[in-house]
């Protein structure tokens, strides 16, 4: 049998010298490549022991969810409230919202005038200052919607003292927000109560009079039937209407409430005008089909349905605008608080060591290198380095000289 092939090429020789003469150069720069870094290991410990140590305090929030309206939203719709309940709502219970408050100029002005951070801090004006408090304090919110607030400082108490006060000012911020809202609606309600009372007063006098004066005449059934129909959308419409300014008051109709409301109110609006027609085929008689008192009747009985109703749903809306703004607490939920943290966060100093000690492991090889290929230079070569070297000092002499002749 024929002895198999090599299938692997030798190695040329040329190869061979060159990793040889690599190994070569290695080997016997090795002191210097050792000194290079040792030198530079022992600086870059020296550096980072220099460094202060930072100390970095975390708080943890959890928003209100936006199914936890709380109880007035539960009694209200216990009440037949329907879509009022939405009022008690509050802020919701977006994160991005909440983040939006921290990183807001009222609540970081107000973090810096309680702890004197523009003195600590060594900022000339408070637009630097709120930069630089930005740079120490990192605002996180997680995908499950808690919201993490971590402060850097050199003292480990301070570091603690910023992130709760931050939570403080959220709390502060959040419930004013709240009880705003809250305040505005509870005063337009009020102002729209009276007027909707007086109006209740004067269609239950009208109705008194008539029936005074007509020997109580009633219409038949169904017509009373079609007037309390009628009667409950006309009350939805106006109670829809008072939502929607009241919402108006603060927020713009390009936000997705006051849109939502829009649409509603113009679908109620459109079924008070189907079932209340008065051609042939509507739900109430026309006029020239029912006589005359009658119809007076009907008129006067359908004010009179619409006021009741009216009023019932705004004063709904009133009590449940009180209780909000009754409210003395945020709905934010602290997990946890900042505590004055035991060990630093930065710097890493075996960290920086060992990066700085490899940097300069490689870096002396590749010095090494550069003076073997220097060492090894031709003449025709070296002839071109001095002339390198020649026009690189003139450079400098020209430099230099220059001030002076100024």
């Amino acid at each position: 049998m024929k002895r198999a092939e090599n299938i692997y090429p030798e190695p040329e020789a040329g190869e061979e010298i060159k990793l040889l003469e690599i190994l070569r150069v290695v080997v016997c720069n090795l002191p210097l490549i050792a000194k290079i870094t040792g030198v530079v290991a022992l600086l870059s410990l020296m550096a980072s022991l220099a460094i202060r140590n930072v100390y970095t305090a975390k708080a943890t929030l959890l928003p209100p969810q936006k199914d936890s309206t709380g109880g007035a939203a539960a009694l209200l719709a216990t009440m037949g409230g329907g879509g009022l309940a939405g009022l008690a709502g509050g802020l919701g219970g977006s994160s991005d919202l909440y983040m939006g408050i921290l990183k807001s100029r009222s609540v970081m002005d107000s973090v810096i005038k309680r702890l004197d951070l523009q003195k600590e801090l060594k900022t000339k004006n408070a637009d630097d200052t709120r930069k630089k408090l930005l740079k120490i304090v990192k605002f996180d919110a997680g995908k499950n919607g808690i919201i993490t607030i971590a402060a850097d400082s050199k003292d480990p108490a301070k570091a603690a003292l910023i992130a709760n006060t931050f939570v403080e000012e959220l709390q502060k911020k959040s419930l004013q927000l709240n009880l705003t809202k809250a305040g505005t609606e509870r005063s337009f309600l009020e102002k729209r109560l009276v007027v909707v009372k007086q109006d209740l007063k004067t269609a239950e006098e009208e109705m008194r009079s008539f029936q005074e004066k007509y020997k109580t005449i009633k219409a038949d059934s169904q017509a009373a039937a079609a007037i309390e129909g009628i009667a409950r959308l006309r009350a939805e419409v106006v109670a829809k209407e008072v939502q929607l300014a009241a919402l108006r008051n603060s927020m713009t109709d390009e936000s997705a409430e006051v849109s939502s409301m829009m649409a509603g109110l113009s679908k109620l609006r459109k079924q008070l005008n189907s079932m209340s027609g008065t051609g042939g085929g509507g739900v109430i008689p026309s006029v020239g089909n029912a006589p005359a008192i009658g119809v007076e009747y009907v008129r006067r009985l359908r004010e009179l349905k619409t006021q009741e109703a009216l009023f019932e749903q705004l004063t709904k809306q009133f009590e449940l605008a009180k209780i909000n703004e009754a409210r003395d607490s945020s709905s934010l939920q602290v997990l946890d608080e900042a505590v004055t943290p035991i060990r630093k966060s930065t710097p890493k100093r075996a960290l920086i060591v060992i990066m700085s000690s490899v940097m300069a492991f490689f870096g002396s090889i590749f010095l090494v290198f550069v003076r073997e290929y220097l060492a090894k230079l031709s003449p025709e070569d070296r002839v071109i380095m001095d002339e390198m070297k020649g026009a690189l000092k003139g450079m400098l002499k020209l430099r230099r000289s220059a001030p002076q002749q100024d």
